[in-house]
């Protein structure tokens, strides 16, 4: 059954009703608000997140390389990706005489919208999520599912055979790699006993010991599945086999321009935080500081909110990092890398930590579990 242990938009709720309430702001107004705002913010955090990264990837793409990368505008080409997307929403925006015209508009909102979902469940720290569902982690993925929708529709809308193929490939792709991704989260599923994100990462403690990561040997491989799983699931090199541009021109966005062409971009760029953010809260212990994210202060709720991002923004650099350093492998061996090793290896995993949770009470290799 699914139920909300915590809702951002609910303790809004309480918030104006007692300041709007009494000066006759109708109710229904209210609710309207208590449910916008937060969606608004997400919308706007993951938008702003995601151009930055556009900046961070340029720039450590310059360095890797030994160039200097964006310095123009602003200092230190800081406003770069603010600029790109103001010359974007002024592109002319094209659509092909024979594509399916209904399709090709929806498809990359419904991309986009994929990530701003998953991001709502994500414990930001404290007491800063928007919805703590008691089936967060399924909630996730099953969202993130919609990017197979989105690309399959943006290719086939097309009218292009290019663009149809980086559709299929990315379908295959990233169906292939749910699979590994979904049972390595299940393994610390086992750990936790709950779903919830907030309580996964209030079941954890402070120090890296304490860490769902090293709870046992199981866990670290299963950390490090899920990692590699994501990069493929992003369409990140080495595995960007749906948007090949020596294979495929552009691949299932070939035939976009202006925003729409942008809203896949700021979908992957997104995506790389939220992922970061999902491997910091389950395997990291997020934003836990050792104190109850609803009973402490604001100022030790934005102390959780600054362990979270010092433990996220690591794993985004390394993503990056990723990209311009590993060439791009073959078609076969990046599903054969799924199929014949990933899969096993992380069923492997999920069913001895079960077998370790029974053979020790459920306590890790440095930490003993808090009993009830």
């Amino acid at each position: 059954m699914l139920y909300i242990m915590y809702s951002a938009a609910n303790t809004l709720y309480g918030i104006l009703k007692d300041h709007l309430g009494a000066v006759g702001v109708p109710d229904a107004a209210i609710t309207i608000a208590a449910y916008a705002v937060p969606c608004f913010v997400v919308l706007g955090l993951t938008s702003m997140i995601a151009g930055m990264l556009t900046y961070l990837e340029r720039k450590i793409s310059a360095d890797i390389q030994n160039r200097v990368g964006p310095n123009r505008v602003g200092p230190w080409g800081l406003l770069q990706f603010p600029a790109d997307g103001i010359k974007l929403l002024l592109k002319e925006d094209i659509i092909p005489d024979a594509a399916d015209k209904k399709l090709f508009k929806l498809a990359p909102y419904l991309v986009y919208s994929s990530t701003v979902l998953a991001s709502l469940v994500i414990p930001f720290g404290g007491s800063f999520i928007v919805a703590d569902l008691n089936i967060g982690l399924i909630f996730i993925i099953v969202v993130s599912s919609l990017l197979v929708v989105g690309f399959l529709m943006s290719g086939w809308a097309s009218n292009n055979k290019w663009a149809l193929l980086g559709g299929i490939r990315s379908a295959a792709q990233i169906i292939s790699y749910e699979i590994p991704t979904a049972l390595t989260l299940l393994t610390v599923v086992l750990i936790a006993g709950t779903f919830s994100m907030q309580e996964i990462v209030m079941a954890q403690g402070p120090w890296p010991w304490q860490w769902f990561v090293f709870h046992n040997p199981f866990t670290v491989v299963a950390f490090i599945i899920f990692f590699v799983s994501s990069l493929a699931e992003m369409n990140r090199t080495p595995f960007d086999f749906p948007e090949a541009e020596s294979e495929l021109v552009s691949g299932y966005n070939v035939e976009y321009s202006g925003m729409r062409f942008a809203l896949f971009f700021a979908a992957e760029f997104s995506s790389i935080f939220i992922t970061a953010s999902l491997a910091a809260a389950v395997f990291l212990g997020g934003g836990n500081i050792g104190r109850d994210p609803y009973a402490s202060g604001i100022g030790w709720q934005l102390v959780m909110v600054g362990v979270f991002f010092a433990k996220t923004v690591p794993l985004c650099l390394v993503t990056i990092w990723v990209r311009w350093t590993l060439p791009r492998l073959r078609i076969d061996q990046m599903m054969a890398m799924c199929w014949k090793y990933f899969i096993p290896i992380s069923f492997a995993c999920l069913v001895s930590t079960a077998v370790w949770m029974l053979a020790f009470d459920g306590n890790g290799i440095f930490w003993r579990m808090p009993k009830p």
